[in-house]
């Protein structure tokens, strides 16, 4: 039973949509503040190159290595999304212009690609991975076991993230504050909370997770390096959060969604069922493009619960 297509299509829904909900919480995040970022891309991709650099160099056991290279992707990725923050927080520059010179910078033919060709990274199989966890020795569970018992330790971190992030924005006063924010910077600033701290600091933390979402690719599911191996899903995860309509439960159920696209024509190969792969592998994107074109209209924008701030810069004098 649980070899059957609809239980391994599930799981691998769940397994190749896991960095999606790492970099789409993390694009929420900054987005709540009304920081948009379209460097995404860029950051995973350093991520996933940083990460892959430091399993190959630090000694230890797979944990230990794991968690530590997982953090390093993340750190630099938050570095990377630093630059972001100063010019749109506080140089006021362009978010658009800003995202997209960020992601030229550290994607597929910018700084990722740089380090992975200095470093000699390309067809080295890494030294560490993460690999499927036996929890409480459920995983031949019928149905359920592979779904839920038998998935690697940064699938149930993403869980753990999305109930944090649930949690952060309707059950706490920061929470309430950043949504002030995004919402109305003008009248947050009025009642005392300091709208560029509060920028800042989720525009990094949107770079710290799309850091661990690069991680996951370099580290789980391709563990190695290939220039550009992220293939488009930090865009993937900036439309998500619009199809998950700024929400972070919501952005769980539409990253599987879009796993689902990406395994469904690996799996389907699998079981030998005749239907061309390259018409599976464009449906993640297909999906992309169709969200954006809904989503770009003034209706969404009322309608679907974005930041009524979003892009737009604040400063104090202009009240």
């Amino acid at each position: 039973m649980n070899d059957s297509i609809v239980v391994v299509l599930v799981a691998s829904s769940i397994f190749y949509g896991t960095p999606l909900v790492f970099a789409a919480v993390g694009e929420l995040l900054a987005e709540r503040s009304g920081v948009l970022n379209l460097g995404v891309e860029g950051m995973m991709l350093i991520g996933a190159v940083t990460a892959f650099w430091s399993v190959q160099h630090i000694a230890g056991p797979d944990w230990l290595v794991l968690t530590l290279a997982t953090l390093i992707g993340g750190a630099a990725a938050l570095a990377t999304s630093l630059i972001h923050a100063v010019l749109s927080v506080t140089l006021r520059a362009n978010q658009i212009v800003s995202g997209l010179a960020l992601t030229i910078f550290a994607g597929a033919t910018g700084l990722s690609s740089y380090i992975g060709n200095v470093a000699n990274l390309g067809g080295q199989p890494a030294k560490h991975e993460f690999t499927a966890i036996n929890v409480f020795g459920l995983s031949g569970v019928p149905v359920l076991g592979p779904v839920l018992f038998h998935q690697n330790a940064l699938v149930y971190a993403s869980w753990a993230l999305v109930i944090l992030a649930l949690a952060y924005l309707y059950r706490t006063r920061t929470g309430l504050h950043l949504r002030a924010v995004g919402e109305s910077p003008q009248t947050a600033d009025v009642m005392g909370i300091a709208v560029a701290r509060y920028r800042y600091a989720h525009t990094l933390a949107g770079g710290l997770l799309a850091g661990i979402g690069g991680a996951y690719y370099s580290l789980a599911i391709t563990p190695n390096w290939i220039d550009g191996m992220t293939s488009g899903a930090g865009w993937i995860a900036i439309a998500l959060v619009i199809f998950a309509f700024w929400r972070p439960e919501l952005t769980l159920a539409g990253a599987y969604l879009f796993g689902l696209f990406s395994s469904l024509g690996l799996v389907l190969q699998a079981h030998q069922v005749p239907l061309p792969p390259e018409l599976f592998g464009a449906l993640p994107y297909l999906m992309t493009v169709a969200v954006l074109v809904v989503v770009s209209t003034g209706w969404a924008k009322q309608r679907l619960g974005a930041p009524a701030s979003l892009g737009v810069p604040y400063v104090r004098e202009e009240r």
